[in-house]
């Protein structure tokens, strides 16, 4: 289909390179683009930048929303706005391992126009979505679109 790279940086510049010291700090770079990365506070790592964890969790939700909204385009379904709360828990595998164990979407989007989805539709849409987001499909970890979607349209 197509192939994605990017590159990562990391420099562990004056500092020691001691466990609980070393900077966990680095960037990715895509297309020319950097994003400030490090491990999670819990791991050393800063606050202010994107940890591996969540990043994981932010692309499967962009997967699943674009997907959504090319189902729903594709439907004549009108979208106005998509938000997500997603939510990644970290636990242990069922090889004891430490990994992301359960994603949990929460889409909250509204709709206008002529042609509003009813409930059965909506739910559709995401179980499409889901069934065809690339990401979704990409990993073993239990993702769930929450029931408690929300459906709202403008008059």
């Amino acid at each position: 289909m197509s192939e994605h790279s990017m590159q990562i940086e990391w420099k562990r510049g004056d500092t020691s390179f001691d466990y609980q010291s070393y900077t966990r700090d680095h960037a990715w770079i895509i297309e020319g683009n950097r994003v400030c990365a490090s491990a999670s506070p819990d791991f050393f790592g800063n606050p202010s930048c994107v940890d591996p964890e969540q990043a994981f969790v932010a692309s499967l939700a962009s997967c699943h929303m674009l997907t959504f909204l090319a189902l729903a385009s594709k439907k004549r379904f009108v979208v106005d706005t998509y938000k997500d709360n997603a939510v990644g828990v970290l636990g242990r595998n069922e090889s004891r391992k430490p990994a992301v164990v359960s994603i949990e979407l929460k889409p909250e989007v509204v709709f206008s126009g002529e042609r509003i989805p009813n409930q059965e539709e909506f739910d559709a849409l995401h179980d499409k979505a889901h069934d065809a987001c690339f990401i979704a499909n990409s990993i073993a970890s239990c993702v769930k679109v929450s029931v408690n979607a929300t459906l709202q349209t403008i008059i």
